[in-house]
């Protein structure tokens, strides 16, 4: 027997390393739900939220599943940044707890499970219109793919690899590092040397900002070099000097440079909420995950009942008329988004639209029986 509150589990990292994203999650969860139930909440019900920190450690989040899961008996979960960490929830709370999970964040795709939805952008969404339109723009044909070792970047250069080369371009230099490596002076080097002319980066925090700052000192992006970074975002220009990122390129599916007067008034709804600087942001998994609880709400409107497979069957072909971005629709068998991207490029520590790209299907795997 269902209690009388709808049970909104989300996992977010809160602290340590990825806490600048986290807390904006944690933001967007609790503004969400306030406006849910402003509203008179869902089926008649208040929506209660369920927020757990993982702490930016995979342990850590497979043990708030299982609390979700277990104790609280949420109806649905949500979070997790790291591809890892979305691994990490996926055992406790798909494999074994049978539950609905939406990951919100921008990955390098191919989740395939019928219980998991995914928010963010993939490859076909970032990778496939970004390289082409950027060796157009520049000339730029040798690329170099500085890499965290783990799924995500391991997927995504072998996306990057093959849109490269289908240009005419090369890669001419492929390395992976531990997520805390610090000293990346061989690397740049290598980069200086083999004449790249592009920086595909996957490096991560907390990894990420002596990398920028090394390959900023070694006059990379004065000799011309362009460094590209899928994720980056607003919240990523705070952790790191303007000058290291000057000119870098990125391809999301919102920024704040977007106009539209739903997305400006919604991030002016949230700068007021929570003033300071976990802004919200794209590369952060904000609009995933604004768009993950929007998509699930209408979902359960629409079955009317907070039966998994009835609101599993609404959420295939949920849409949302207006989001950060623009609208944003589930494609039908596939558990992903088509969606509004955008190419953007740091200027004086701003992001500037340099390309809106329209909406974009995901182009992901059509989900089995079960």
């Amino acid at each position: 027997m269902k209690g009388s509150s709808v049970k909104v589990g989300v996992i977010t990292d809160q602290t340590g390393p990825l806490s600048f994203m986290g807390i904006a999650n944690a933001n967007v969860a609790r503004m969400v739900i306030d406006d849910i139930n402003a509203k008179g909440g869902l089926l008649g019900r208040q929506v209660e939220l369920f927020l757990e920190d993982s702490e930016t450690t995979d342990s850590v989040a497979a043990a708030k599943a299982t609390k979700l899961v277990q104790q609280d008996q949420v109806d649905v979960i949500l979070g997790g940044i790291y591809s890892s960490t979305r691994q990490a929830i996926k055992g406790p709370a798909v494999v074994q707890g049978k539950k609905l999970y939406i990951y919100p964040e921008q990955y390098e795709g191919q989740e395939c499970d019928p219980l998991i939805f995914c928010t963010g952008p993939v490859p076909a969404q970032q990778v496939e219109p970004l390289i082409p339109w950027l060796m157009q723009e520049t000339g730029a044909k040798k690329f170099y793919l500085p890499s965290g070792d783990y799924i995500w970047p391991h997927t995504m250069n072998r996306k990057v690899r093959q849109v490269v080369t289908d240009h005419g371009g090369e890669i001419v230099g492929e390395e992976y590092f531990p997520l805390d490596h610090a000293d990346y002076g061989g690397t740049i080097d290598k980069i200086m040397s083999s004449g790249a002319q592009v920086v595909f980066n996957t490096i991560v925090p907390p990894g990420l900002t002596p990398f920028l700052a090394q390959l900023h000192d070694s006059g990379f992006a004065k000799r011309g070099g362009r460094i590209v970074c899928t994720y980056f975002d607003e919240n990523f220009l705070n952790l790191v000097p303007a000058a290291q990122v000057e000119g870098l390129y990125s391809c999301l599916d919102y920024y704040h440079d977007v106009s539209d007067s739903f997305s400006k008034n919604l991030v002016g709804h949230y700068d007021t909420l929570y003033p300071g600087s976990a802004k919200f942001t794209a590369g952060s998994a904000c609009s995933g995950l604004y768009r993950g609880l929007r998509l699930w709400e209408a979902a359960v409107k629409e079955a009317g009942s907070l039966d998994q497979g009835d609101v599993i069957k609404a959420l295939d072909h949920a849409r949302i008329a207006e989001g950060p971005g623009g609208p944003a629709e589930m494609v039908p068998g596939q558990h992903h988004v088509r969606m509004n991207m955008y190419l953007a490029q740091a200027y004086d520590g701003n992001f500037r639209i340099v390309k809106s790209l329209g909406v974009i299907d995901p182009k992901e795997c059509v989900q089995g029986a079960g």
